[in-house]
Parts: C-alpha cells; sequence; structure tokens
C-alpha cells in the first residue's frame, strides 16, 4: 500500500521534520515543513481549503519536491538501467540461441533476416520506453496517494475538474486512468480468463492422464508382440527383419565409444543390420577419433559404416535426411535411431522390432529412457521426476488409448516406409522429431510406446547443458503448430474421427 498522507493536515502538527544533508559545506541542516493534502488538491475541489496553505513557506516546500524528485529520479535511473540490461540480455540472448544450435546436433534452423532483427530490437527499444514513461506515471501517482485503495483517488472527480496549471499532471494521468479503464482493462481481462479456461483445460488433461494411468496399471495392459524372436532356435523361423541403425553425433567426444559400442553389440543377426555412425563433427580431431572408433569395430566383424557431411545444412534434421538418401537404404525395411549418449541393451532390437508383425498400420515403437545419473544433484533429480511422469502417464496412456504420441527423437524404431510416406525429414522446425510423428499420424500410421523396455543415457548435469536442452526442446512446437494447423484441419484422421461422431 502507498503510504498515507493524512499527517501533513494534522492540526497538532503543522511541520514534517525533513533533514537534508547537502555536499556544498556551505549548506547547513535545516529542518524543513512539509506539505499538506491541500497543495495537492484539484483546485475548485469542494474541500480545498486555501486559507490553509497561504502561510506555508514556498521555499521549504520547493526543498521538499526537490527531495522528493532526487529520489524519484534515483529509483527512475535504476530502473532504466535495469531496462537496458534485461533488452542487453534478451539481444544476447536471441544471438546466442542460434550459436548453441549451431554446436549442437539437436536440430535448428537458419539464420534470421538482419532486418527482421533489427525490427524486433527496435520494438524492443519502444515498448521498454513506453514502460519507463507509464512507470514515472504510476509511481509519481502512486506517492501521491492515488491508488484504488486510498481514499485520495476520487475518479468521477478528477475527470470532472477544471484544467489549470497546478494540474496538468493530475489531468494527465486522470485520462491514462480511463485509458486503462475502456482499453487495456478488458482486454487483459479477457487474457486472464483465457488464462484460467487454459490452466483447467490442462488440470482436466493431467487427471484424465493419470485415471488412465491408474486404469493401465490396475488392468495390467500391456502391448503384446505378435512375432517372436529366438536367436538360439536356428530354425530360421524367427522375425529378422533388415533393421538400419543410425547415430546421429556432432562432436560427441565424451560418448561417442559409448554408443558405439552399445549398437555394436545388439543382439541380431549380423547379415540384417547395419549400423551407420552419422558424424556431424566440424571439429578434425573428434573426426578421425571418431572414424577411428568405426574402424575397430569393422575389424572386429561389426557391420558398421562411417558418413561425414561436408555441408551441414538442416543440422539433426538434415543429418538423418542425406543418411536415408543412401541407395543401400532400400534394402531395409525398418530403422532405429540412437543419440550420441544413448546405450541401448543388447535385447532393444527384440523386444522391439516383432511389435511390427502382421502389423501393417504400425508405424512407430518408442522404448523408455533411463538415467544413469539420475541422482547426481537436486537438477538431475527433479528433470528425473518430470520426465518420469512424461513417459509412464502422457506417453503411455496416449499410446494404449490412442494409438498416438510425439516421438522422442532417439530410442526408437521407425517403419521406412512410415517415413517415407510422411515426407522424410524436415529441416523446417528445431523439433524435428515431433514434427515427423505428427505428419506420420496425419497419414493414418499407429505408435506403441513400451514402458518397460528402456535405453540409458544421461541427464544435463548443469545448469547451462540443461538450458541448451530445453531451448531446442521448445523453440519449434508453436513454429510447428502454425505450420501443421492447416494439415491437421484436413486430415483424414480428422474427418474419419467426425464421421464415427455423426
Amino acid at each position: 500500500m502507498a503510504p498515507s498522507f493524512d499527517w501533513w493536515a494534522k492540526e497538532s502538527h503543522r511541520g514534517t521534520p525533513v533533514v537534508i544533508k547537502m555536499e556544498n559545506p556551505n549548506w547547513s541542516i535545516a529542518e524543513l515543513e512539509g506539505p499538506s493534502d491541500d497543495d495537492f488538491l484539484l483546485a475548485g475541489s469542494p474541500n480545498t481549503n486555501r486559507d490553509k496553505g497561504r502561510g506555508k513557506n514556498a521555499r521549504q516546500l520547493t526543498w521538499v519536491l526537490l527531495l522528493k524528485a532526487h529520489k524519484a529520479a534515483g529509483c527512475l535511473t535504476s530502473i532504466a538501467s535495469a531496462m537496458f540490461g534485461l533488452a542487453a540480455a534478451v539481444r544476447r540472448r536471441v544471438a546466442s540461441g542460434r550459436t548453441d544450435t549451431d554446436n549442437d546436433n539437436g536440430g535448428g534452423m537458419e539464420q534470421e533476416n538482419p532486418t527482421v532483427k533489427s525490427r524486433f530490437y527496435s520494438c524492443i527499444k519502444v515498448f521498454l520506453w513506453l514502460s519507463v514513461v507509464l512507470l514515472v506515471f504510476e509511481v509519481a501517482a502512486y506517492f501521491k496517494g492515488w491508488h484504488f485503495g486510498a481514499p485520495h483517488l476520487q475518479l468521477q472527480y478528477l475527470l470532472t475538474a477544471p484544467y489549470g496549471v497546478k494540474d496538468i499532471f493530475n489531468s494527465l494521468y486522470s485520462r491514462w486512468v480511463l485509458i486503462r479503464v475502456e482499453y487495456l482493462a478488458p482486454p487483459l481481462q479477457f487474457l486472464a480468463n483465457a488464462c484460467i479456461v487454459l490452466f483447467l483445460i490442462q488440470s482436466v488433461d493431467r487427471l484424465v492422464l493419470c485415471l488412465g494411468c491408474f486404469w493401465i496399471r490396475f488392468k495390467k495392459i500391456k502391448p503384446v508382440p505378435k512375432g517372436t524372436v529366438d536367436l538360439e532356435s536356428g530354425d530360421g523361423n524367427g522375425y529378422f527383419p533388415r533393421v538400419l541403425v543410425q547415430i546421429p553425433m556432432c562432436n560427441e567426444k565424451e560418448v561417442y565409444q559409448q554408443s558405439i559400442a552399445a549398437c555394436c553389440n545388439l543382439d541380431w543377426p549380423k547379415s540384417s543390420i547395419l549400423i551407420q555412425v552419422l558424424d556431424d563433427s566440424d571439429d578434425p580431431v573428434t573426426q578421425l577419433m571418431i572414424k577411428e572408433e568405426v574402424t575397430k569395430w569393422q575389424q572386429e566383424g561389426a557391420h558398421i559404416v562411417y558418413r561425414h557431411r561436408v555441408i551441414r545444412d538442416g543440422y539433426k534434421a538434415g543429418n538423418l535426411k542425406s543418411a536415408m538418401n543412401c541407395s543401400y537404404v532400400k534394402d531395409y525395411e525398418f530403422v532405429s535411431i540412437f543419440d550420441a549418449d544413448f546405450q541401448p541393451t543388447p535385447d532393444f532390437l527384440k523386444r522391439t522390432v516383432p511389435h511390427f508383425k502382421d502389423n501393417e498400420e504400425l508405424g512407430l515403437v518408442q522404448a523408455r529412457w533411463s538415467f544413469v545419473n539420475k541422482d547426481e544433484n537436486l537438477l538431475t533429480r527433479l528433470q528425473n521426476i518430470n520426465l518420469s511422469f512424461h513417459f509412464e502417464v502422457e506417453q503411455q496412456v496416449n499410446g494404449v488409448f490412442i494409438n498416438f504420441f510425439g516421438f522422442n527423437g532417439t530410442a526408437g524404431v521407425w517403419r521406412i516406409k512410415a517415413l517415407e510416406d510422411s515426407g522424410g525429414w524436415l529441416e523446417r522446425t528445431t523439433v524435428e522429431d515431433m514434427d515427423i510423428a505428427v505428419r506420420a499420424h496425419l497419414q493414418g500410421w499407429k505408435f506403441i510406446f513400451l514402458n518397460d523396455v528402456e535405453c540409458q543415457c544421461e541427464l544435463p548435469e548443469s545448469y547451462e547443458a540443461y538450458r541448451k536442452q530445453q531451448h531446442r526442446w521448445h523453440s519449434g512446437p508453436m513454429q510447428l503448430f502454425r505450420l501443421c494447423l492447416p494439415d491437421v484441419i484436413r486430415s483424414k484422421v480428422l474427418n474419419l474421427s467426425n464421421t464415427c461422431c455423426l
């Protein structure tokens, strides 16, 4: 609440002791008399007693006002510095966001138009200056006691009061209050109501998902494959389709050995598997290290190849798209994708690929992530809670009841035909995994999530690494929504649902 100014007008104490210290030694410390409420009321007010203010010392009142102006100027200076600091931080964040994406193979977009950037910065500057001006108005009015909880604010009277030299600020502020009431309050109220509605929708969605998860646990619902795989039978009756394993990576010095070793140890016939190491590293030393690792496994009998792109267009999506354009890909029926920090268990393909047998509508089998460093620190524990809810509740329930969920970009097996029917990998967003999942679902393909099949990986242990990961995960969904909304409206899946409802 704003400080009350009623004590200025008390008869028992006409003056307010104010101590002013000046740096100039020629000035002395003086005790000044503060102004009363009457000095700040509008001209023509029926409550104004002009005789009370005639005995005021004009010099004392001037010094009091100068002191308050000095304090306000110091406050505004700090606010302006904070605003400009915020603008500089936003500019650095926008500039570094692209760099972070460039240095990681998690997908990205091309550089923005410089004209668009300049317009964006100009809009930020205009917004900040307008915020400072409005803040000056509000701070000044606040310290004058003009707030909706104070008795000094009489809006109807302010709007009808006559103008005068003394009343310029009062008139401007009263008009500003009128603009707030008539033009700003309705849209803000609408936005508040919209947020409440969205919160209720999300709460209902979470409640339904939790109930669905309890139902799955109670009924012990679990996807059961129609095909069986027995590598030790030797009778040739097992289901062993040809699988292409892709490991996209970029400057992964710390984890490339573990991921390559885990994929080379997959329990699958050598003649039915091919491992592609898709290296987008721009560091020659890293390229040489990864190439030597691939050569070592080739000498041990693993069916593995090394691919490096000279032109790194499209980042991860472009890397996968380039690998799918190889001539030998047509000989394979499925493709399994693992990021460089993922380590699948040897039986991963044995527990995922059989779900495709005699199920021609199935396009994707997604496994759950498990984290080897989930107890490293508080940040990893919180991430583990969040992602556990995502897999255990969201993806499992959506996979069981609607056969659709977002592809996680790794630890999944795709039917290559489903990728081709959906248009393949596109570089139009930073969430190429979500993009291909939406397009595949619109083409009528079904998804299965296996909550009991886990693939080990690592969580970001530092805030900087976590920030970069979240930037990649959240910078593209809204753009994808804008791109896919027309296709969603015209999709045969939606039309079929409407027909069933009718």
